[in-house]
């Protein structure tokens, strides 16, 4: 099965009674096409800091959600039974994304190790390992409109 059928699979179920399993972790985001124009979705793990949902872009600036949110930062959200629209901020900036990974660390150890190893990140994890491999991907944080 190929990723869009996947999603597109995915996203339906959370819609109808997934979104009360996996409301916590996973959120539907909404994007503007940046060629297309068209509504776009898919599902994404996330964390919510401070009222304001946080998502690391595995493929980086390649994936086509953050492509389009590059083009057009106003976006839809749905993160289990809340539906809200948003104002999208792309994070640049090393020390806030290595805060973001430290945060995830302490709070899904197991999965974000995970994630860490497949990206590369080998051994013990410090802060200067951190640094390094949050220069090399992207946090996008979604602040809800009031």
């Amino acid at each position: 099965m190929s990723f869009s059928r996947f999603n597109k699979v995915f996203c339906r179920l959370y819609r109808r009674f997934l979104y009360r399993i996996a409301g916590g972790l996973v959120l539907l985001l909404t994007t503007t096409g940046r060629k297309s124009g068209r509504a776009h979705t898919v599902g994404l793990q996330y964390e919510l800091i401070d009222r304001r949902y946080w998502v690391g872009a595995a493929l980086g600036v390649q994936a086509d959600w953050f492509r389009n949110i590059a083009a057009n930062p106003e976006v839809s959200i749905r993160a289990g039974k809340r539906k809200f629209d948003a104002a999208a901020e792309i994070v640049t900036d090393s020390g806030r994304v290595a805060d973001f990974l430290s945060y995830r660390l302490k709070k899904r150890p197991v999965m974000l190790r995970m994630i860490l190893r497949r990206g590369g990140l080998k051994g013990k994890v410090t802060r200067e390992k951190l640094l390094d491999y949050a220069a090399r991907i992207r946090v996008v944080v979604f602040t809800p409109h009031q």
